[in-house]
């Protein structure tokens, strides 16, 4: 236990380190992404993905690629849906996989018409081939993922093991982010979303990775921390990601880490005899007065402001006229092309066009529902009932998978404020889909 201890708290240091190098020397986020796929490659082609080795890389990426946008290490703004993408396909090389998942080869196919719509457009060009790859470019990766996780068995522990490789590059995000703004209180003046404490980038992807960097380290505390030491590092990493989490002024990504957490306490608390609900007490008051602590800190340190930005106020104190940042106006756009192209939708990548006409500028969806039904039509609801359904009836016969509403929680939230602009939700969701068992399985593949 004292070496496993030793090389998690080393694994904790290097990610550290990877932070305050690339602070110092920006070209090495480059170099970062680079190894990545490199030496995940080396692992999955010497290990024969034995032991679903694509699951760890393809984990390790999706926790990345926030910190590699900041940084300036992707090479493109799909970089990490591609890589994941890829990596699949060569764990279905390897591993194979289930015949049963040919409903997600069906939901590819749906897409196919509202790709069509779009080539038939008259003013087809560059700018609309460009939105074609942004807008479908996540619905692939989910796709291709489930694919290869659908059914697939795994121990509970090697799950966990997932989500510790997710989570290490979300550390080395909240570390740059302290060393890009190390004083919140010099740089908060309002309450809108900031870019300055997200690390100079987009604040909702910043909280959205942070909110469920705050989820994988409470797992960690609570059902995976074996000593004191272990304990207290990550209670310490949970509070450290939870702050800068808090601090961006991007509320859905942390909202949607909250809601993760009750979720799991919930199923835990459920699955539970009588000895362990007796010991959920301790566990909620400990949690209650974290998240106290962290929000009384935070309240200091933003002079209020981030009271009231969770009020949905403005500085002066003032409620504000929308709910979301101005994101109802967009689906009311979007809901208003899907009445009006209600059977094949206006075209893949084109709700972005229609609103440049509309609004005088091309604003992209953050509701990847919407954006579904506007571009795709009665295509776009059905695809979107089989990512509804799917999970929830495979659970059925997967009552060892504890995370599952946690992670299909995680999917739906994210697409519902953030959009699938990184890979993040597509790969959580299609965890949804394992096989998961406390022992491990006796073989792995399907």
């Amino acid at each position: 236990m004292k070496n496993k201890t030793l090389s998690y708290t080393l694994i904790v240091i290097i990610h550290a380190v990877i932070a305050l190098a690339v602070f110092v020397a920006p070209f090495l986020s480059k170099l970062y992404a680079l190894l990545i796929p490199v030496v995940g490659f080396y692992i999955v082609y010497n290990s024969q993905n034995r032991n679903n080795e694509v699951l760890w890389v393809t984990a390790y990426l999706v926790g990345a690629e926030v910190f590699l946008r900041m940084t300036g290490g992707n090479f493109n703004n799909e970089y990490v849906k591609f890589n994941v993408v890829f990596f699949m396909f060569l764990g279905m090389g390897y591993s194979n996989f289930s015949s049963n998942a040919y409903i997600y080869w069906f939901f590819l196919i749906l897409l196919v018409p509202g790709i069509l719509m779009t080539f038939t457009e008259i003013d087809y060009n560059g700018d609309v081939k460009k939105s074609l790859v942004f807008n479908l470019s996540g619905p692939v990766c989910l796709a291709i993922s489930s694919i290869y996780m659908f059914k697939r068995k795994i121990s509970f522990d090697n799950l966990q093991t997932i989500l510790v490789a997710i989570g290490m590059p979300i550390l080395t995000t909240t570390v740059y982010l302290f060393l890009y703004n190390p004083s919140v209180k010099d740089v908060v003046t309002g309450t809108q979303s900031n870019f300055e404490t997200s690390g100079g980038f987009g604040p909702n992807q910043v909280s959205t990775v942070l909110g469920l960097g705050i989820f994988i380290f409470f797992t960690q505390v609570i059902l995976f921390s074996k000593t004191k030491k272990e304990t207290f590092l990550n209670a310490a990493l949970l509070i450290f990601v939870s702050y800068r989490g808090v601090v961006t002024f991007s509320r859905g990504g942390v909202i949607t880490g909250i809601v993760m957490i009750v979720l799991l306490l919930f199923v835990l608390y459920y699955f539970s005899n009588a000895k362990g609900k007796s010991k959920f007490a301790l566990i909620f008051i400990l949690t209650g007065l974290m998240g106290v602590g962290i929000w009384t800190y935070t309240s200091v340190q933003t002079g209020g402001l981030i009271d009231k930005r969770y009020a949905n106020k403005d500085a002066k104190g003032r409620m504000k006229k929308d709910n979301l940042g101005g994101r109802e106006e967009i689906m009311d756009s979007e809901i208003k092309l899907f009445l009006d192209n209600p059977v094949m939708g206006v075209g893949a990548g084109m709700g972005k066009q229609f609103r440049k006409e509309t609004f005088g500028a091309e604003i992209a969806s953050h509701n990847e529902i919407t954006r579904m039904l506007s571009e795709h039509g009665i295509f776009g609801i059905l695809g979107l009932l089989i990512l509804f359904i799917t999970p929830l009836i495979l659970y059925l016969n997967n009552r060892q998978h504890l995370y599952i509403f946690s992670f299909y929680i995680f999917w739906l939230l994210t697409i519902n404020h953030a959009s699938m602009r990184t890979a993040a939700p597509a790969f959580v969701y299609a965890l949804t889909l394992l096989s998961v068992q406390f022992k491990n399985p006796k073989n792995p593949e399907n």
